[in-house]
């Protein structure tokens, strides 16, 4: 992965400084909290429901062993002995103090992480595909891309007050998997004439939340050398047009929908012929590709962590049967012959999805360095990932895993569903995900699910949707009801390669109905399925009229005139 150099290091340790002066000063009353508040949240400091929350950055997913350590150092010192995954690829602390968060961010500075730019409407963390550099289907190693877009974003002058939050993904691969078409901006990479210098497929305008909308297709093709000025281009377009008197409609996306995709494209393009003709065009140069590049010899840092290998013990016969469902499911071969991608899911009965122990993290920190390259990927699912694990390997791991609660043989399973925070910790939400993601989670035995096939269970307690709730096979999201906590159903969302968003099934539930919500629902399917068909193969092939017949079957709903209409219903 990328180390920071000096001039990286100077950076964030001057940061450190500056915010340190900034706390100071709002702590003795020099700065109100109108001031200080954009200073906060471009540090990553959230005021929360019950304590302040930092976001930390992981940059495009991406930790050493070391810094993971820092982080469940941090977790142990300063909250309560744990931190959040996100499905943004970062981790967050729930319960700091807000006196304490200098020492934080001086602390995450001696390791080369920050929480720069996590929050606050500027360019925010970038995300990538989590298997990069070792998955099959790569065509380009996003990484190295994703490195030299941070560079160019960190504390980027015309862009550090946007109309609102901008986040970006990059993806090489032949599947999708980090939703490109639900970003801000979203860049796919394709091989060009040259293996270092690819062609990039720009998307823009896509985006979540409140009004959730798919990226529209920029440029079919740009060349890697013009990448920066088509970013630039696309911001300075977007900063100079987007709405500042509305909150709501503030997004780029909300832009690129009322203007239009071929009028947003125009205003690019003489943005960039501006650019040239005052050469002012920001071009990349193969010497500066290759620098960054360099930083992502995977396989020689693998052959050099793992020798000696670990001794593992062979497999028992009670053993074999349940290691064999783990590494079906959990398990990916890597292009590079010998060495396999590991997922370690985070979703336990006992906890939060995406909540990991200081203990924990310290354990995988441990296996990441033993059995992988002493790098952990984190996952827009809210799990962790080791790569380059030596397939004789995988039985140690597998026992290490699961004695913590991390081998479960459940990833792109029932069970392996994405929750925000909520109500719990979130001052914005509406309603408590967690307590609904566990009883979703205790609905489905694990014998099950392998017989229920691929389906994703999002949660989200608002409309923000940080659950991503819009793209999951089932969408749960927590509203608001006269007071009382509803939740509302979509069904029918899918990421990857075909991204679409669900469609909502009718009035809202109670959060003691929706287990029975989600088991109808799955029932059905089982039900109605053909030989082979997964939940969404059946869904598209019947529509959704049958799953919500069944839903509302013998409730008062069942005769709402919403379930009447062809038009997608509000709770």
């Amino acid at each position: 992965m990328y180390r920071y150099d000096s001039w990286d290091q100077a950076l964030v340790q001057a940061r450190v400084v500056q915010y340190r002066d900034q706390l100071r000063r709002f702590l003795a009353g020099e700065l109100g909290e109108d001031e200080f508040r954009p200073l906060r949240l471009q540090n990553g400091l959230y005021v929360q429901r019950h304590a302040p929350m930092l976001r930390v950055a992981i940059p495009y997913g991406l930790l050493e062993a070391r810094q993971l350590r820092m982080l469940a150092d941090i977790a142990r010192r300063y909250d309560r002995g744990y931190g959040h995954f996100t499905t943004r690829q970062n981790i967050q602390f729930n319960w700091i103090r807000l006196e304490d968060t200098a020492d934080i961010l001086e602390r995450l500075a001696e390791v080369g992480l920050h929480a720069i730019q996590t929050s606050g409407n500027c360019i925010r963390n970038l995300t990538t595909d989590p298997f990069a550099g070792a998955a099959p289907d790569e065509r380009v190693d996003p990484r190295p891309w994703c490195e030299l877009i941070r560079q160019w974003s960190s504390f980027h002058p015309e862009f550090a007050f946007l109309p609102r939050k901008f986040k970006i993904a990059v993806h090489g691969a032949e599947e999708d998997r980090v939703l490109v078409r639900a970003h801000d901006i979203g860049l796919e990479l394709l091989p060009g004439d040259d293996p270092l210098l690819p062609r990039v497929r720009v998307f823009v305008g896509g985006g979540l939340g409140r009004t959730p909308i798919l990226g529209k297709l920029l440029y079919d093709e740009v060349p890697a050398e013009e990448l920066f000025t088509v970013l630039e281009a696309i911001l300075h377009v977007y900063n100079r047009h987007g709405r500042r008197d509305n909150l709501y409609k503030a997004r780029v996306k909300i832009l690129v929908q009322a203007i239009g995709i071929d009028a947003f494209r125009a205003e690019v393009d003489a943005y960039r012929a501006e650019l040239a003709t005052q050469g002012e065009a920001l071009l990349l140069t193969r010497e500066e590709i290759e620098r960054v590049a360099a930083h992502f010899d995977d396989l020689r840092r693998a052959r050099a962590r793992q020798t000696p290998l670990p001794t593992v013990a062979p497999l028992t016969a009670h053993e074999w049967p349940a290691f064999t469902r783990w590494r079906q499911r959990n398990v990916h071969l890597q292009r590079q012959p010998g060495y396999a991608l590991v997922v370690l899911t985070t979703k336990r009965a006992a906890s939060a999805p995406g909540d990991v122990s200081a203990e924990e993290m310290t354990a995988i920190a441990d296996w990441a360095e033993r059995y992988g390259d002493g790098e952990i990927r984190v996952t827009h699912e809210q799990n962790l990932a080791l790569a380059w694990v030596r397939e004789e390997t995988l039985p140690g791991l597998w026992r290490e895993a699961r004695a913590l609660g991390f081998g479960h043989p459940s990833f792109r399973l029932a069970h392996d569903l994405i929750s925000c925070p909520g109500g719990d910790y979130c001052a914005l939400a509406n309603a408590r995900s967690i307590p609904v993601a566990q009883a979703l989670l205790a609905e489905f035995a694990e014998a099950e699910l392998e017989d229920i096939g691929p389906l994703s269970i999002n949660v989200s307690g608002c409309m923000n949707a940080c659950g991503h709730h819009h793209v999951g096979h089932i969408g749960v999201l927590g509203v608001d009801k006269n007071g009382e906590e509803w939740f509302q159903v979509t069904i029918g969302g899918r990421q990857g390669n075909h991204t679409r968003l669900g469609k909502v099934i009718g009035p809202a539930f109670r959060a003691e109905d929706m287990p029975r919500v989600a088991r109808t629902l799955v029932e059905t399917y089982r039900a109605l399925r053909a030989p082979g068909e997964t939940f969404l193969d059946t869904l598209d092939r019947l529509g959704p009229a049958p799953f919500k017949e069944a839903v509302y079957a013998g409730t008062p709903a069942a005769r709402h005139p919403a379930l009447r209409e062809a038009a997608d219903v509000e709770a």
